[in-house]
This record gives C-alpha cells, sequence and structure tokens, in this order.
C-alpha cells in the first residue's frame, strides 16, 4: 500500500474585514484549521519539523480576492482520496469569516509549487481621485509609453524598475454611472504579470501618475500557462461544499 503523502490544493477566497490580515496571519489561520480538522498533515524532515504547506502568491494586505490557493501534502491514513473534494465545506467552516474554501483537489507530485507555475494574474481596482474620463486618459497615455519607470523598495532599499513588461492588459470599467465621477473614482481591470517580479496594485496606481488613491482591490483571478493554453490552478467546477467524512469541531471565530 502506497503511504506517500497526498498533495491537496485548496481555492479560497479573502472577503471583508479579514482582508486586513497578513499573509503570516492567514498561514496561521490555516494551520489551525488543519489541525481541528483532525487531517494529518505531513512534516518536514529535520531538527525542527514543520507542516508541509505551501501558499502560492501573497495577497497585499487590505486586499481582497476571489481566488487564493494553498497546496498541503496530507498523509493519506487521514482521509480516502473520492473524498478531498469535499474537505472544502470542512475547512470553511474552521476558517475564520471572510475565508470561505471553494474547491480541493489532488494535485500531482510533479506538478511545479504554485509560486513557479502562476505567471500572471487578473484585478479589479478602485481608484480614488480621478474622474472616469481623467482615468481613462492617464491609462491611455500609460499604455502608449514605451517604459515605466517606478520607484519600489526591495530588501529595505529603494530602487527604479521599468513596470511596463509587467503591464499585460489595462482597462477602465465604466459601470457605475456618473455619481462616481462626480466624487472622483474610478474602476479599472487589469492583468498583470508574476515575473521575473511581481507588480502589485499600489505600483501600478504609481505608474498612472499623482493624486490616485486606491481604493478597494480585489485579485479576481491567477493563470498558469503552459503551452499556448491558459488555465486556473483549480477550477471552481472543483467546488463542493459537501462535508467530508472527517471530525471537524465547528466554525472557527
Amino acid at each position: 500500500m502506497d503511504s506517500a503523502p497526498l498533495r491537496v490544493r485548496f481555492r479560497f477566497s479573502k472577503l471583508g474585514k479579514v482582508r486586513f490580515t497578513s499573509h503570516r496571519d492567514v498561514a496561521r489561520m490555516w494551520e489551525r484549521a488543519l489541525r481541528r480538522s483532525r487531517l494529518q498533515v505531513a512534516l518536514s524532515q529535520g531538527f525542527s519539523p514543520h507542516p508541509l504547506l505551501s501558499f502560492g502568491l501573497a495577497l497585499p494586505t487590505g486586499c481582497e480576492s476571489l481566488g487564493e490557493y494553498l497546496d498541503a501534502r496530507l498523509e493519506p491514513a487521514s482521509l480516502d482520496p473520492p473524498e478531498v473534494p469535499r474537505l472544502a465545506g470542512v475547512l470553511t467552516e474552521l476558517l475564520p469569516m471572510g475565508i470561505t474554501v471553494q474547491a480541493a483537489g489532488l494535485v500531482d507530485m510533479a506538478e511545479g509549487s504554485l509560486q513557479q507555475e502562476v505567471a500572471s494574474c487578473d484585478w479589479e481596482l478602485e481608484v480614488l481621485g480621478v474622474t472616469g474620463e481623467e482615468l481613462e486618459e492617464r491609462i491611455g497615455r500609460l499604455l502608449d509609453a514605451p517604459s515605466l519607470l517606478v520607484q519600489r523598495q526591495r530588501k529595505g532599499r529603494m530602487t527604479q524598475d521599468d513596470v511596463r513588461p509587467a503591464i499585460l492588459s489595462l482597462a477602465p470599467v465604466d459601470a457605475r454611472g456618473p455619481a462616481h465621477d462626480e466624487h472622483h473614482i474610478g474602476h479599472i481591470r487589469a492583468t498583470l504579470a508574476t515575473h521575473p517580479r511581481g507588480l502589485r496594485p499600489g505600483d501600478l496606481l504609481s505608474a498612472l501618475g499623482t493624486g490616485l488613491v486606491l481604493g478597494r482591490a480585489c485579485r479576481t483571478h491567477q493563470w498558469i500557462e503552459r503551452g499556448g493554453a491558459r488555465f486556473e490552478p483549480l477550477p471552481l467546477s472543483d467546488a463542493t461544499t459537501e462535508p467530508a467524512v472527517v471530525h471537524a469541531e465547528g466554525r472557527a471565530s
């Protein structure tokens, strides 16, 4: 009988007040939820073993997401492979409000890590301090520019980077009506590359010019690109909210 750990990928959303928790805090929430689920997470070797959990790209604190990802190595003795998709409902009940597990599925051990595989992300951004017409003009100038130099902090020091290659697509969204123009609120959709260095929403606003403030920001999709095809790390079609056959202990507060 094969006793090798199973690589299980979870897809989850992060919405509402929980968006103000850091990436590290979310990792702790998941560790606690997995312990309470009674699932056996495989441990690393060495002097100080730790749970074998691998998160995807860090979500900037304050941003929401409709699709975050986590890979966990689970001991097969704690669940049967057919039960894996049904873990979504169990883990949702054990995580804080605002974090909903949308899907769970097995991933081949030979697959690359999430941080290596994800090539781009889609964002929806609320921009304060600009009307829709002004925002459209700024976007046009940005897309026409051959390069965009932005000051960014890297390893404790400021560097100047050309972020234009990381902006794969950018467009205004005119779906809020005249009232938003009156209050100087604009909306944009963007697809931003993650390699060789990811571009964050705040950096994108810096490239759009001065006087802009980022309102709500939501990462809507993450994409793996391979062989000319683009696909999500775990499609929502795999989601289920039925309880799995494990011993859960109730919704986390």
